[in-house]
């Protein structure tokens, strides 16, 4: 069987097809901050993968700084216990 017969019969019986993998890393390299990754040349997707996963630690790495914060400003200012709750409710 061609190789592309295996690819069209994928995509036929529920599978993904290459092009449609590639469109997903393309969207997905598109959505990177890294300038790097945004060069004409063509990425391998295993690097576009790496790079959105390491994307994504440092945005929860953020998220948690940020809460942190937040926390500590809530424990130091002067807000009503019941505000105080809801917005600890929020964050958790």
């Amino acid at each position: 069987m061609s190789s592309r017969r295996s690819r069209s019969s994928r995509a036929s019986s529920g599978g993904i097809s290459d092009e449609q993998i590639s469109d997903l890393v393309a969207k997905l390299q598109a959505l990177l901050p890294e300038a790097r990754l945004r060069s004409n040349d063509r990425v391998p997707s295993a690097r576009v993968l790496q790079e959105t996963c390491s994307y994504i630690r440092s945005l929860h790495r953020e998220v948690d700084d940020l809460s942190d914060r937040l926390s500590e400003l809530l424990d130091t200012a002067d807000v009503s216990t019941a505000q105080a709750a809801v917005i600890r409710s929020l964050l958790m």
